[in-house]
């Protein structure tokens, strides 16, 4: 009598062909998984970005909305240029008024701090320096914008250098951008100030 066997097991092709499959899909399932933590670090980082600029800028408008002349009597803003203003304000609230400067050292937007001392008062005691933020792509565009009291929304800047007693309104412009060689694209984050205390009649 005869009786015919099944054959049990795979062949080698099969084996192949399964493991073949079986790699594919594995590198589809982590290319996947290494697209969607790379999408969700770039959002992070754009959001973190986006914030940390939003409170900066906030910082110095506040700062410099409260500008007022120095403890000598100086005039409340000494330098004004695209990357970097001087001015005088009390930035601790200790009811002095401080020299405050803020300037981009090369990507870094930093702020010095000095307090008056002596009697009469002069600034030439130590300096406090804070990095204020990290990784600014300002580029070609200013930090810093300047306008007269003819601004009315539309009037041009005024041009460099900038005749200080004429700045009534100063607009802050950052461009952040984390890793500039991925997407998205620099934020960019922007306000302006009057400087309440810079009367015509000054």
């Amino acid at each position: 009598m005869n009786y015919s066997h099944a054959k049990k097991g795979m062949t080698l092709v099969e084996l192949m062909v399964s493991v073949a499959i079986f790699a594919v899909i594995s590198i589809v399932i982590a290319t996947f998984s290494s697209n969607v933590f790379s999408l969700n670090s770039v959002v992070q980082n754009g959001l973190t970005a986006q914030q940390d600029a939003r409170q900066v800028v906030k910082k110095i408008a506040a700062e410099l909305r409260e500008a007022s002349p120095s403890a000598s009597g100086a005039y409340p803003i000494e330098i004004a240029s695209t990357s970097e203003i001087i001015f005088y304000g009390d930035a601790d609230n200790d009811g002095s008024k401080e020299k405050i400067r803020y300037y981009l050292s090369q990507l870094t937007l930093k702020q010095d701090i000095v307090k008056p001392t002596g009697n009469p008062p002069v600034y030439s005691g130590g300096t406090t320096t804070r990095n204020i933020i990290n990784d600014v792509r300002n580029a070609t565009t200013s930090i810093f914008t300047y306008y007269d009291n003819n601004y009315d929304g539309t009037t041009a800047a005024l041009s460099f250098p900038v005749d200080i007693p004429s700045i009534r309104l100063i607009k802050i412009n950052l461009a952040i951008d984390r890793d500039p060689y991925r997407s998205p694209v620099p934020i960019y984050v922007n306000t302006q100030v009057t400087i309440r205390n810079l009367k015509d009649n000054l």
